[in-house]
């Protein structure tokens, strides 16, 4: 039976813009893009007309601007929204909140058409993708105090390392999960989330504001301390490291590993290598395998390994990748991950076993 095609909708002030991301996805078969608009309000009205399954929007438009049009569109058709961002920082601000409002996914604009276009094309096309598959769940809110007290700066070394790679639906997944988390947490969380340079950077901010838990995005020689979340910046590899006068992160320009700089994959195995059994290896939402031969190998020197369950998934990839491949001890929703992380760092019932019951145990 033959598949039906992925109807896309191009929303874009820019006629430039208009004609490119057309031609971007005309590279694949499955897809037709069924229409563009310049501006939200014929966006809004040309919903209604073709029923697209997913849209890009770009967020800078005069009239009804993107955060605008996208409030319409999840309040109304709850269609995927793929954010079209550019490189700036007023770029990443506006899309970190777009993603906050529920869009599915963002791509940059390529800063060089001729050269950049073929790795945005393939990226573009992988997200609408993966949009036109997915369920959009509600947005699960934090419910946190939008300027939570911190808890005062731990000398002591952490006690667990947990090592966490996520990408497709991450950010809100991440932020559900660490706003839940006390500030005095007892281990050190380190994060490669799949985004660009840049806008991790304003992603960390976000999650700084909002969590208990002291975030910020990355820089080589960052202590791992209790109660820190470090934010891998876009763009390059972060490890752990173990030394007598602290345990740190280390940054490197290596190259891609399974197509990504930050690899989670990377990671997970500095994770497993310098932690041992003290490490704890979480992967959530996201598009491909990164992440689960480093989860392996957290596995195998005797640490915990998680998967974020499926049907709490924006896309189910990377945890589906470690959990078919037997690395994961745990299979875990989004709405108990934080409760699972305290029990297993030595929060509330003190041990792994204090696991709440919606966590489930996968084979080893």
């Amino acid at each position: 039976m033959k598949q039906s095609l992925v109807r896309v909708l191009v929303v874009d002030d820019s006629a430039l813009m208009r004609k490119l991301i057309p031609q971007m996805l005309a590279a694949d078969e499955s897809i037709e893009v069924v229409g563009t608009a310049m501006d939200g309000n014929f966006c809004l009205k040309k919903i209604e007309e073709l029923k697209p399954n997913v849209i890009t929007l770009d967020l800078e438009m005069p009239g009804m601007n993107g955060i605008d049009t996208l409030k319409e569109i999840m309040r109304r058709q709850r269609v995927p929204v793929i954010v079209v961002s550019s490189h700036s920082t007023e770029g990443a601000s506006v899309t970190m909140r777009a993603l906050g409002l529920g869009a599915f996914d963002f791509v940059t604009k390529p800063k060089d058409a001729t050269a950049h276009m073929g790795e945005t094309a393939r990226e573009l096309i992988a997200k609408v993708k993966a949009a036109a598959e997915c369920k959009l769940k509600p947005r699960m809110l934090p419910g946190v105090p939008p300027k939570p007290e911190k808890a005062p700066v731990s000398s002591a070394s952490p006690n667990k390392v947990v090592a966490v790679g996520v990408s497709t639906g991450g950010p809100q997944a991440l932020e559900y999960v660490l706003s839940q988390l006390p500030g005095d947490f007892p281990g050190t969380i380190a994060v490669v989330q799949h985004m660009p340079e840049g806008f991790t950077d304003m992603f960390a901010r976000r999650l700084n504001e909002v969590c208990p838990l002291r975030v910020k995005e990355a820089q080589s020689g960052d202590l791992l301390q209790p109660g820190r979340v470090l934010i891998c910046p876009g763009s390059r590899h972060m490890k752990v490291k173990r030394l007598p006068l602290g345990d740190i992160v280390v940054l490197c320009d290596e190259p891609r590993v399974n197509g990504h700089r930050p690899s989670a994959d990377v990671l997970l195995r500095s994770a497993a290598d310098e932690f041992k059994t003290k490490a704890v290896g979480v992967l959530m939402t996201g598009m491909g395998d990164d992440g689960a031969e480093g989860l392996g190998a957290v596995k195998k020197e005797g640490g915990m390994t998680i998967a974020q369950s499926e049907e709490s998934c924006v896309v189910y990839g990377m945890p589906k990748a470690a959990i078919e491949r037997g690395y994961a001890v745990r299979v875990v929703g989004l709405d108990v991950m934080a409760a699972t992380l305290q029990a297993i760092c030595g929060r509330g019932a003190g041990s792994d076993s204090g696991t709440t019951g919606r966590a489930v145990r996968a084979g080893n």
